[in-house]
């Protein structure tokens, strides 16, 4: 497959995600910054992180990026999502503030 580009900050947050590295991820955030994760929505930093110790970065995900679509301030990523919580082909849409995420929403790929 044909290598794609992420647009910046997804492409260092899905960079953060796969290397397990917590403080990226949390930092990638505005400060109400929120997950949507299928329907769970976890908003600022201390509920996005006690959902991603559990689920994300504590399950020591890794996304295999498939797909790429973005415009103005959306990114859509689909990929393969693996981890110790949950496994599969996932869609990741991310609005972006300025350098920042305000909000990564998570539905089946």
């Amino acid at each position: 497959m044909a290598e794609q580009t992420i647009p910046e900050p997804v492409a260092s947050f899905i960079d953060a995600v796969n290397a397990h590295d917590e403080a990226a991820f949390l930092n990638a955030f505005t400060d109400n910054g929120s997950v949507d994760d299928w329907g769970r929505v976890f908003t600022g930093r201390e509920q996005i992180k006690a959902w991603s110790d559990k689920e994300f970065i504590g399950a020591r995900g890794t996304l295999d990026v498939e797909e790429v679509e973005a415009s103005h301030d959306s990114v859509t990523i689909v990929g393969d999502w693996r981890s110790n919580w949950a496994n599969g082909r996932s869609k990741f849409v991310f609005d972006v503030d300025g350098d920042r995420l305000a909000r990564m929403t998570i539905r089946e790929g």
